[in-house]
């Protein structure tokens, strides 16, 4: 895949760099680090000298080079000479790559980083980190990778920068461990981010990041999840993934469906306030602390839903299906008039609900659920289907909800409904009455 390279910058780095190459447009020419003892980078020293520096080099040895051109032999004879010979993998101390560049394969699969790695602005054509183990911190932050990027199975022992990285391939973290913060604010992936499998045993900061599709089934967040503001443009998937920490959401979009079936919230979490244009998905999904949930979207779905303390579901536009949800604490589900306001006092964006109908939030199913516990705000239960539902008299409506009509023709006889023979059936009246009196009880 060729992409278009930028323009390069009239500013010289900050380190005495190559020169190589200079013409008009590009005055500074290459950036590339001296080489100790010469005054080219690597790319371009005399290929006597390039020998000469590589023989010295004994796997573990600090490495620098800043702002070199890399071809793929090039940088292949470069981690030869780093590999250890008990393992056959290259072993760096100190490697700093800033505003390196690496043409074709940058293959670093099952390296090894002892000291820091810094690929601060450089830029990948094609990058394979498969295996690698980073010991101390490693710096990706404003990284351009122009095709795939593979970091399957990686360990970043200490914290993984990747602040304001673009992806423009996929960027593959599948059962990646994360032992410090994983720093992926701001950052840009324009095809598919695959975390499935993934640890995350510090903080996983996502927050403004831009996605156009999120995979993070099965992935493990042992700190604090932060998706603020982060943008989905297709379906993210958290499905069976594991939240023991903090899960913040807030102001997050998602263009597709947001799909988290069978989650795992150990502790209390406040997910949201979020826009979804298409479904949130729960069914499974299993809340061991109390919680609050946020959401304006189309359909929100928790059948099968499990939760084990006090919970609060405010929504808006939403159809709702709670059917076999298994509740023993008071749980609630609200309807809000006005869009949710975030801590700073600003409402949350609905434009990715542009065309949604009327922000009326519409019960589907209670079927199969224990309603003892139960109260519902300002809904529509029009439409609601109630088989199963027990303890319906201990059901609490407040606020303004509205029921189907009753069928004409129908009269009580004995506290019970009965209908004339010779009514007519009735289509269903999607109004309803209304009722804004608080009730202790209800019948379907």
């Amino acid at each position: 895949m060729t992409h278009p390279r930028p323009a390069p910058s009239s500013n010289p780095p900050d380190w005495p760099h190559c020169g190589h190459g200079t013409t008009p447009e590009d005055p500074v020419g290459c950036r590339g680090i001296h080489v100790t003892g010469h005054t080219s980078c690597l790319a371009h020293l005399a290929d006597a000298d390039r020998d000469a520096y590589l023989a010295g080099l004994t796997p573990g040895a600090d490495i620098d080079h800043r702002g070199t051109p890399f071809t793929e032999p090039l940088l292949d004879v470069l981690l030869d000479a780093l590999r250890d010979p008990a393992t056959g993998h290259p072993n760096l101390g100190d490697a700093w790559f800033e505003s390196a560049s690496f043409k074709d394969n940058a293959r670093f699969e099952s390296a090894t980083f002892r000291g820091v790695a810094v690929f601060g602005s450089a830029t990948f054509e094609y990058a394979r980190f498969e295996s690698a183990t980073f010991q101390r911190a490693a710096g990706f932050q404003s990284a351009t990778f122009q095709d795939d990027a593979w970091f399957e199975s990686a360990t970043f022992q200490g914290a993984a920068w990747f602040v304001s990285a673009t992806f423009q391939g996929t960027a593959g973290f599948k059962s990646a461990t994360f032992q410090g913060t994983a720093g992926f604010e701001s950052a840009t992936f324009e095809r598919d981010a695959r975390f499935e499998s993934a640890t995350f045993q510090g903080a996983a900061r996502f927050e403004f990041s831009t996605f156009e599709g999120g995979w993070f089934d099965l992935a493990a967040f042992r700190g604090t999840a932060v998706f603020q503001s982060a943008a989905f443009q297709r379906d993210a998937r958290f499905e069976s993934a594991t939240f023991q920490g903090d899960a913040r959401f807030e102001s997050a979009t998602f263009q597709g469906d947001a799909r988290f079936e069978q989650v795992v919230f150990e502790r209390a979490a406040s997910l949201g306030p979020l826009v979804c244009a298409g479904r949130v998905v729960l069914p499974g999904a299993v809340f061991s602390g109390p919680v609050t949930l946020s959401f304006a979207a189309r359909r929100v779905e928790c059948r099968r839903t499990r939760w084990s303390s006090t919970a609060e579901v405010r929504l808006r536009y939403a159809t709702v299906d709670f059917a076999d949800a298994v509740f023993e604490y008071p749980l609630t589900i609200a309807a809000e008039v006005d869009p949710f306001v975030l801590p700073n006092g600003q409402p949350v964006a609905e434009q990715t609900l542009a065309g949604a109908p009327d922000g009326t939030v519409r019960m589907a199913s209670l079927r199969g659920v224990d309603a003892a516990h139960l109260v519902l705000a300002d809904v529509d239960l029009s439409g609601c289907l109630f088989t199963g539902t027990v303890h319906l008299d201990q059901l609490r409506l407040e606020g303004t909800c509205s029921f189907d009509k009753v069928p004409p023709g129908t009269h009580w006889r004995r506290g019970r409904p009965i209908r004339s023979p010779s009514a007519a059936p009735s289509p269903r009246n999607t109004t309803g009455a209304r009722t804004s009196r608080k009730r202790s009880g209800a019948g379907t």
